[in-house]
């Protein structure tokens, strides 16, 4: 293919196919937001947002006697507020390298770095979700390690459709390592060449080193619950999902007790199916939504998700906590741990949108792809004959329903 003088367009074409090649966890999740916004042709700004409602819940009665109920909806907004960009130079020279050439030497290392920030940005969702099973700190290693997660899923009501799962390095290979052992080629054929696990149980799993580390809070002293019923309505919390819980017990008047994404449970909460309301075998999990810290009595206000709602439709524990109930958190206090996920693809969402063509640039190229979007525009340095290229994407993410996912660590 003989050189041809590279557009923006043309670099652009190119880029987003990379990129959107180059995504692990930006290929799992909800995508179909998109369709929600208006089709502006110039393109779009940060701040643009949607409203998503949430599905209404309802109880069944029995006999005949009608008991109308209300239609309770909630909604949460997702918002385009992620920008992000890599910026390169090319000589006038340069420019007229074959694009396949310049893919590999300059497009392909970039559209890796942006999409491994991309990457990152959904994996901190994980602090969204409450649920965590397996004992921290310990490798996924085998397949009953691995099950925990669809099975915590299962448990809960999760349709078994779109599951996936997102792995860090260490917990992957331990889990492929497991699977060398087993009779069936097919498996431990890939486990053993390749490295790849594929489907388990249903859920297609995959590998990131982008997988986050949590840091446990520091905890101190034996938290409980200061006062009984602190349970809520679902109408009272139906648009943000969360509630403060008022606790004690803590050491007196220090900073960050808890951090924001640590989990815990309380005693006697139970967690229950929210379709026929029974009650499971396991204490219900919350997550804290902000740290907190501790007054100088020991006391804390803690922001947490889900909220307690103990009767009706949208009912989700066993019961109300109990004055002087204990929490008890995972992990041990100031510890690190990687926060494997496994979720169905509705748990979170990503919208990925073009940005505006800014009056006065000149060679804009614009280019989408599989619901990606990438910005492309050359600035010309006409003293030293170089252009200096920009290259951006916008976005929003949002974790859409924290129950359809678990973080999932080994067991001992």
């Amino acid at each position: 293919m003989a050189n041809t003088t590279l557009t923006a367009s043309i670099v652009a074409k190119a880029a987003v196919r990379i990129l959107e090649n180059e995504l692990v966890m930006g290929k799992l999740v909800y995508r179909g937001y998109e369709d929600e916004f208006e089709k502006k042709i110039n393109g779009y700004e940060i701040g643009d947002t949607i409203t998503i409602r949430k599905p209404a819940d309802f109880t069944v009665r029995d006999g005949a006697v009608l008991a109308a109920q209300d239609v309770t909806e909630g909604k949460t907004s997702l918002t385009i507020d992620q920008r992000k960009g890599v910026d390169f130079k090319f000589t006038s020279q340069e420019l007229t390298l074959n694009i396949g050439e310049l893919s590999e030497r300059v497009i392909r290392p970039a559209m890796i770095q942006l999409a491994n920030a991309v990457d990152v940005d959904l994996m901190s969702l994980y602090k969204d979700v409450p649920n965590w099973v397996g004992t921290p700190g310990q490798t996924i290693d085998s397949f009953s390690d691995f099950s925990k997660g669809p099975e915590r899923l299962d448990e809960i009501a999760v349709p078994q459709d779109s599951r996936n799962s997102v792995l860090s390095p260490s917990d992957h290979w331990a889990l492929a390592g497991s699977q060398t052992a087993l009779f069936n080629n097919s498996i431990n054929g890939q486990a053993y060449r390749r490295g790849a696990i594929g489907m388990i149980g249903d859920v297609d799993t995959y590998m990131s080193q982008n997988v986050p580390t949590h840091v446990v809070g520091p905890l101190g002293g034996t938290p409980l619950v200061n006062g009984a019923d602190q349970d809520v309505t679902y109408a009272s919390v139906k648009d943000t999902g969360v509630q403060t819980l008022v606790t004690d017990g803590w050491t007196a008047a220090a900073a960050a007790r808890v951090n924001a994404g640590d989990v815990f449970t309380i005693n006697g909460v139970y967690d229950v199916n929210p379709v026929t309301k029974a009650v499971l075998p396991f204490l219900k999990k919350f997550t804290v939504v902000n740290a907190a810290s501790s007054d100088g009595s020991g006391n804390a206000t803690i922001t947490i998700a889900p909220a307690i709602v103990a009767s009706g439709a949208f009912q989700n524990v066993s019961a109300a906590p109990a004055d002087n109930a204990a929490l008890t958190f995972m992990g041990t206090a100031s510890t690190g741990y990687r926060q494997n996920m496994v979720f169905h693809k509705n748990a979170f969402a990503m919208v990925a949108v073009p940005l505006v063509s800014p009056p006065g640039a000149v060679d804009v190229g614009r280019q989408s792809y599989k619901g990606l979007n990438v910005r492309v525009i050359p600035v010309y340095d006409g003293v030293n004959d170089v252009s200096s290229w920009r290259l951006d994407i916008l976005y929003g993410k949002k974790t859409i329903d924290r129950r359809l996912a678990t973080r999932l660590s080994g067991t001992a």
